[in-house]
């Protein structure tokens, strides 16, 4: 036999785990994003404990707010400048006539007018 054959040899042996899948995106519906949209704007509401507590990264939420305060369909009271702010939510609905109060205007529309459209009516309100 060899020299070699009888030399002690060390080696190392590598453990390791199994890298966990990634968990698919959950698909939240427009009814959900805006209940915990409007979650997030009730009185000492912490935004990103309400994200935590429903499997969201905070960052979505946030996200979903800003999308909400820009397109008009959050849009923030102000009773006086002074006071909090407030905000309301509304949707248009299909059929009957809604009403949407912006300050000291009220905004009378049908079940039938384009959201965006209204959207927009409601920032020309809210800005003048």
């Amino acid at each position: 036999m060899s020299d070699s054959m009888n030399q002690h040899r060390t080696f190392e042996v590598l453990t390791a785990e199994p890298v966990r899948s990634r968990r698919k995106p959950r698909h939240w519906s427009d009814e959900e994003k805006a209940q915990l949209v409007a979650d997030t704007f009730a009185p000492g509401a912490n935004v990103s404990a309400i994200a935590r507590f429903h499997g969201l990264d905070p960052s979505q939420l946030y996200g979903w707010r800003r999308r909400a305060l820009s397109s008009g369909m959050v849009a923030p009271l102000a009773e006086d400048d002074t006071g909090p702010v407030k905000f309301t939510r509304f949707e248009a609905t299909g059929g009957g006539m809604i009403e949407i109060v912006v300050g000291d205007v009220v905004v009378r529309a049908g079940g039938d007018v384009d959201p965006d459209h209204l959207a927009r009516v409601l920032r020309a309100v809210r800005t003048a």
